[in-house]
């Protein structure tokens, strides 16, 4: 579980830092993050073989653990991202 929990932070602030610097502002950079989860889901399944069970007791465990956790890195680095690239 740890390894889930880091991809999933790891990846909230690649995809804040993106969003960022692309210039998304409002629920179009939420949605961003929503998409980057939800590759970052894929991507772990694919990893396991696609076999959830074998790795974790269910799928709410690769789905949704750490879902808000990330979101929190993911607004920081976004607003960063997006007032060193757009305001100053």
């Amino acid at each position: 579980m740890k390894v889930v929990y880091y991809s999933r932070t790891f990846m909230s602030i690649i995809g804040g830092v993106i969003a960022g610097i692309c210039g998304f502002t409002g629920l179009m950079g939420f949605v961003v993050y929503v998409l980057v989860m939800a590759i970052t889901s894929v991507c772990l399944t694919a990893r396991a073989g696609f076999s959830i069970h074998s790795y974790f007791d269910s799928w709410n465990r690769v789905l949704l653990d750490g879902f808000l956790g990330g979101l929190l890195s993911f607004v920081l680095f976004w607003t960063f991202a997006y007032d060193i690239v757009h305001i100053f």
